[in-house]
C-alpha cells in the first residue's frame, strides 16, 4: 500500500484486524524483513508497518534528517488514520524514533504497550583510544580537504571515511550518510524513563550494535519493563531467534 505523507510516497502494511500495533523498523531495513512478527502479531490485532523515508520502498527526503525529522513524519502517519491509541513493537533505529515521539508532550494518542528490540537510544562512551583515533581522523581528512591535496590526491578524503566508517555508513546514498551522522550521534538516555507503558525488552546477548547492557540499563529507567534475553542471537534477534521472540510477544499481548 502506498500513501502520501508531506509529498513522500509512503510505502506500508496494514494488516490483521483488532488494537492496532505500529511497527518500526532499523536502519537499512524495510518491512519485508519483519514478517515473522508482522505474522505472529496479526493474530488478532491490526498492524501497522511502514518503510520510513530513505528505506525499503519510501523515497529519500530531500536534506538529511535528524531523528525528530523522523518523529513528526512518523506522527503525521500515524494521525492519517485516526487512531486515538496503539501499541508500538520497535527495532534499533526505530527505537530512536519511539523515545523521542514518546517523551512528546500532549500526544493526540495512548500508548498502551511498547516492545523494543535490540533498540538503539543510548549513546556508547567512547574509549582513550577511540578519541584518538577519531581526533587523528578529523586532523588527517582536514589536511587532505586543502586545495593542493584534494588536487593530489582527489579520493584520499572518501578513502578515509570508507576506511573509518560502518557498513551501515559505507552502503548509504550521501544524503543518508549525513542522516545516519545525525541520528547516531544523539543521546536519548535522559528520555528513556519517559516510557510509563507495560514495556517488553527482546535482545541477543552477542548484540555487537546496542549491547546488552543498554538492555540491563533501559530495564532499569523504565518503570514497568521487562527483559527476553535471546542467548545466542545478535543484533536481529527476532530473525535469528524467531521462536523464542514471537513466544514473547504472543505472552505479552495475551
Amino acid at each position: 500500500m502506498v500513501k502520501k505523507i508531506d509529498g513522500i510516497s509512503v510505502n506500508y502494511i496494514d494488516e490483521g484486524e483488532g488494537e492496532t500495533v505500529l511497527l518500526l523498523h532499523g536502519w537499512g531495513a524495510n518491512i519485508t524483513l519483519y514478517q515473522s512478527i508482522v505474522d505472529t502479531l496479526k493474530q488478532g490485532r491490526r498492524v501497522l508497518a511502514l518503510d520510513m523515508p530513505g528505506f525499503g520502498k519510501t523515497p529519500e527526503p530531500e536534506r538529511p534528517w535528524c531523528v525528530d525529522d523522523y518523529v513528526d513524519f512518523v506522527l503525521k502517519f500515524i494521525l492519517s488514520f485516526n487512531l486515538e491509541k496503539i501499541s508500538v513493537v520497535v527495532h534499533s533505529f526505530g527505537g530512536r524514533v519511539f523515545f523521542k515521539m514518546n517523551a512528546k508532550e500532549n500526544l493526540p494518542f495512548t500508548i498502551e504497550r511498547a516492545v523494543l528490540i535490540d533498540s538503539a537510544g543510548i549513546l556508547p562512551k567512547k574509549t582513550v583510544g577511540q578519541k584518538v583515533s577519531l581526533r587523528c581522523y578529523k586532523i588527517g581528512r582536514a589536511f587532505m580537504s586543502t586545495k593542493v591535496m584534494h588536487f593530489l590526491y582527489p579520493d584520499a578524503v572518501e578513502d578515509m571515511r570508507r576506511k573509518r566508517g560502518s557498513s551501515d555508513y559505507n552502503s548509504a546514498t550521501p544524503l543518508m550518510r549525513d542522516t545516519l551522522v545525525k541520528v547516531v550521534n544523539e543521546d536519548l538516555e535522559p528520555l528513556i524513563h519517559l516510557v510509563k507503558c507495560p514495556t517488553l525488552l527482546i535482545w541477543g546477548d552477542l548484540d555487537t550494535a546496542t549491547p546488552i547492557e543498554d538492555a540491563r540499563r533501559m530495564e532499569e529507567l523504565i518503570a514497568d519493563a521487562g527483559l527476553v534475553v535471546c542467548e545466542g542471537a545478535g543484533h536481529f534477534s527476532y530473525a535469528e531467534q524467531p521462536v523464542k521472540a514471537n513466544g514473547a510477544l504472543k505472552a505479552f499481548f495475551g
